[in-house]
């Protein structure tokens, strides 16, 4: 079975799902590779190859970031194991 691209529609998939089932994992992508440690809430707006969109709530104010992939992803299921071994990356004690 191949991977899908990230297509839009793949793209608006990931962010529904990591906002419905995954709110912790995206707060702390906020928070470590957002550089946004204040923020307190976080959705998942895009995602596409390169990175991925977030809006973070910091101080009360929405703050759109943009984090960076290390590699350039190149279909649905590197971007969940890209996801994945970020989220673990940042729940390791530094």
């Amino acid at each position: 079975m191949a991977a899908d691209p990230i297509t839009p529609a793949i793209s608006n998939r990931i962010c529904a799902h990591m906002n419905d089932d995954h709110e912790e994992a995206v707060l702390l992508y906020a928070k470590v590779y957002g550089k946004s440690a204040d923020a307190t809430s976080a959705t998942m707006v895009a995602i596409d190859p390169i990175g991925m969109d977030l809006t973070a709530e910091v101080n009360g104010t929405p703050t759109p970031l943009r984090v960076l992939f290390d590699h350039t992803l190149e279909h649905s299921e590197d971007a969940h194991t890209t996801l994945v071994r970020m989220i673990k990356s940042a729940r390791k004690p530094s």
